[in-house]
């Protein structure tokens, strides 16, 4: 049978409705006015210590048109970006989507990521402008001053506006408020620049990941293949596990509900197993969109059943694989599937299972229909029969597909072929279409939902005086766990433990890239010319561990 032929009714013909000109932050919220969606709520945000927070289709039209005069009476122009580390908050649709109203580019950072790591971020991309809660730029701003491009920070939330030298510090809700009028969005195309997304990357350092406005479009076969949006008139609520600044959310619980005037309930706080269910008792949530993990929990520590959920329709996952045990008690004890995508910060989602079809535990289900992914013979191009491995490639022509990734043209045109996208990521059909996917070929880590490369941790603790060399990898602690552990080689004499690796690591770097446990060591397998075979290192070659 051949690979691309199930046997199953084809999916109906998928015809791409791509506008010449776009802009998602126009999309997501002007676009309703005038619509039921109006004064229905965008977005509704619970935060442990704020309490509940919400704002309408209409206020969020108005306050990110504010924030994007806000920009250009600063002098931020057009193609500029916006670097946002912000919680999760109603401040964050306004600055995403705001800044490409103003046509500047979006870049989401993760509120994890250290000073440093923000300074490199700001120093990569060239941002000109932060937007950051005044806590954070407290402790992070006095060692950003004069290092960077930067000049203006937006401050977001309560508090005292702290001033930093060579930056202008701005208090972001006043400054809103003071803004009467405005000028129209920016007429963007569809293939300009929207935002930007740092990925772990294979030279120690994140890479950009530059999208245009045409991703918004882009993911629409993903709205009828994955999620399961009620029909006209009817109305969605969303809960989703995660934090905005992940190519993920971004997608699946930012712009694509938004869109298509659905409502989000966000949250900021400890990240508890029954807030989720309380979360979706709460505002009758239809939908729930996490990771495994967060299912995994839910099922271990709360009591929680189909009866304290009534109105969840749909559930969701991505990030990493879905244990057959987790799907299995999920659906016994919730009567809902749980159904999974793969995803990538180029593609976003595109492989997923769908109500249309019976899930198959294990498999990634199918492309949606409009995504004409093909697994190649990287050597040939040729296309693998059903059984064998092969690269999943994507057609350059596809609007889902990212722009190409910043100021490293040579990266970009390395994964360019013919006209193709080389993911880098293999799989697999069975004999009855369905899609097997088997990752990347490289060494990058995937705990908990986060894409984590070995080359930046080990960066990092190289840069300790009293590390010689080291090895970062993924170690299993138990059924769909996986930690990020390093394995350190101290100089001759260093007097070094574990314990204060692990804490240098810490201190330099985001919490879920930071190594849970350091292991010394004497020496690593090696091959003969010398690299470390990182899938040949065990605890076994350990001399002492991290108390982590």
């Amino acid at each position: 049978m051949n690979a691309r032929t199930p046997p199953f009714a084809p999916f109906p013909p998928w015809r791409w409705e791509i506008p010449a000109r776009l802009n998602i932050g126009v999309a997501c919220t002007d676009a309703h006015l005038g619509t039921a969606a109006a004064d229905r709520p965008a977005m509704i945000v619970e935060d442990d210590v704020l309490g509940t927070s919400a704002i309408t289709f209409r206020e969020l039209a108005a306050r990110t048109s504010r924030f994007a005069q806000l920009l250009r009476n600063l002098g931020i122009p057009r193609g500029d970006r916006v670097l946002i580390r912000l919680p999760n908050s109603l401040d964050y649709p306004t600055a995403f989507l705001g800044a490409m109203k103003r046509g500047a580019v979006s870049v989401p950072t993760s509120t994890l990521l250290t000073a440093e790591e923000v300074e490199y971020l700001a120093h990569d991309s060239g941002a000109h402008a932060i937007v950051i809660d005044k806590a954070a730029w407290r402790a992070m701003g006095p060692k950003l001053a004069g290092k960077e491009s930067l000049r203006y920070a937006l401050l977001s939330g309560a508090g005292e506006v702290t001033s930093v030298p060579g930056i202008d510090s701005i208090d972001l809700g006043p400054a809103l408020d003071a803004i009467d009028a405005w000028e129209p969005a920016e007429d963007t195309a569809v293939d300009d620049p929207a935002y930007l997304v740092y990925t772990s990357g294979t030279t120690g350092y994140p890479k950009g990941v530059l999208h245009g406005h045409r991703s918004l479009a882009g993911r629409a076969p993903a709205a009828t293949y994955w999620f399961d949006f009620a029909g006209e008139g009817e109305v969605d609520r969303i809960v989703h596990s995660g934090k905005f600044n992940w190519t993920y959310v971004l997608g699946s619980a930012l712009m694509d509900p938004l869109y298509r005037g659905k409502t989000v309930i966000a949250h900021e706080g400890r990240n508890d197993a029954a807030t989720w269910p309380r979360l979706i008792a709460k505002h009758g949530a239809t939908i729930f969109i996490g990771v495994p993990t967060i299912y995994r929990q839910i099922l271990q520590k709360t009591a929680f059943t189909r009866a304290d959920v009534p109105t969840l329709r749909h559930c969701m996952s991505a990030g990493e694989h879905l244990s057959d045990e987790v799907f299995g008690l999920w659906k016994e004890r919730f009567g809902a599937d749980i159904y999974e995508a793969v995803g990538m910060s180029e593609f976003s989602y595109y492989l997923s299972q769908s109500r249309f079809r019976p899930i198959r535990p294990g498999s990634a289900g199918f492309p949606q229909p409009g995504h004409d992914i093909r697994l190649l013979d990287p050597e040939t191009l040729a296309e693998v029969p059903a059984g064998e491995e092969g690269m999943i490639c994507i057609p350059e022509s596809d609007p889902g597909l990212f722009l190409r990734y910043w100021n490293l043209p040579e990266e970009t045109a390395k994964l360019r072929h013919d006209g193709w996208f080389f993911t880098g990521d293999y799989a697999r059909y069975d004999a009855d279409g369905y899609i097997w996917f088997l990752g990347r070929k490289d060494d990058i880590i995937k705990s908990f939902g986060y894409r984590v490369s070995p080359y930046e941790i080990e960066r990092v603790l190289k840069s300790h005086p009293a590390v010689a060399d080291c090895a970062c990898v993924g170690e299993e602690a138990g059924p769909d766990k996986l930690l990020v552990v390093a394995y350190v080689i101290p100089h001759a004499g260093a007097a070094v433990t574990a314990d204060e690796l692990a804490a240098f690591g810490r201190e330099h770097l985001a919490a879920y890239k930071a190594p849970k446990v350091v292991y010394l060591a004497g020496d690593f397998p090696r091959t003969k010319n010398g690299k470390i075979l990182r899938r040949s290192i065990t605890p076994a070659i350990a001399l002492a561990r991290s108390s982590g």
